[in-house]
């Protein structure tokens, strides 16, 4: 198995495991069990993750934290419209 394979089936994994707590956020119009200071501490480590795969050129890297960083913000807007 090519070694950049990995990192895009570890990225989709990561990135799909996010999906079912926004879809039931949206779906139940509650995150009262979701902390912000979690997901603002996801977004930071995030956004230094993709400067570390621009600076590195890590494919894998840079789109599947970039698709993530999307959807923690889209969570962390519903945290804040839900509160």
């Amino acid at each position: 198995m090519n070694i950049e394979m990995l990192g895009f089936l570890g990225g989709a994994l990561v990135t799909i495991s996010l999906l079912p707590q926004v879809i039931k956020s949206f779906k139940t119009k509650s995150t009262k069990d979701i902390s912000i200071a979690y997901t603002l501490t996801l977004m930071g480590g995030l956004a230094l993750w993709i400067s570390y795969a621009v600076l590195n050129d890590i494919i894998p890297l840079l789109i599947f934290a970039s698709i993530e960083l999307a959807i923690t913000a889209s969570l962390f807007v519903l945290k804040l419209i839900y509160k």
